[in-house]
């Protein structure tokens, strides 16, 4: 059932523990919705409270998408930054939101994020670090762009990224996602990078090992 309520629309399975469960929101990629990655959830640890939310922007004719990718002759193909900037700060509501409205684990929240809504994913990390704990950051990059000038103010030090890419993504070049890890070692976070033989998708190996990974930290 669509939950349309708060900032952002959104599906969501219940936890197995009644109060204080650990909170994993679902970001989806650019043209898709809240149902693609929720597609997982069934097969994700029963005591998260999974919340698959819908991005603000809707795109014809369908699908909906974080930020506006545009394609123009000189320019080439580039992001709207600016909308991007404020998904983080509606994304960073919105997490306030479920937290206080399902009395959810504020302190253990995972953010599980697809292509664009992987790009997102980073920037809210370390945007309002205080806001999540784990980050799965599949077929994504980091768009430095739409983060805070000086990182080097925030404490990071709770933080912890799975990375993952398609070493055959021919929509996110894989060398972009590999800046991701020599990025997050200045910044002294916890982080692991994988890829797999994919193009812009989730192998079954990659859900595998992701999962297991988040199950040893929630």
């Amino acid at each position: 059932m669509l939950h349309t309520s708060l900032s952002l629309d959104y599906v969501m399975r219940p936890s197995n523990i009644e109060e204080s469960a650990p909170l994993l929101i679902m970001l989806h990629g650019y043209g898709s919705d809240e149902n693609d990655l929720f597609s997982f959830a069934n097969e994700l640890p029963e005591e998260l409270l999974i919340v698959s939310a819908r991005a603000p922007y809707s795109m014809q004719p369908f699908g909906n998408a974080w930020y506006a990718i545009n394609f123009d002759a000189e320019k080439g193909k580039w992001n709207d930054n600016v909308q991007a900037k404020q998904s983080v700060d509606l994304i960073s509501r919105f997490i306030d939101e479920i937290v206080a409205k399902y009395d959810a684990e504020k302190d253990n929240v995972t953010l599980l994020g697809f292509s664009q809504g992987t790009i997102l994913s980073y920037a809210v990390a370390l945007t309002y670090p205080q806001k999540a704990k784990n980050i799965v950051a599949l077929s994504g990059y980091i768009n430095q762009d739409i983060l805070p000038e000086d990182l080097n103010k925030e404490d990071y030090s709770h933080l912890d990224f799975y990375c993952s890419h398609g070493s055959l993504d021919q929509v996110i070049p894989p060398d972009w996602a590999r800046q991701t890890q020599p990025f997050l070692n200045t910044l002294q976070i916890k982080n692991v990078y994988s890829e797999f033989p994919v193009g812009h998708g989730v192998a079954p190996q990659n859900f595998y090992e992701f999962k297991e990974w988040l199950q040893k930290r929630i």
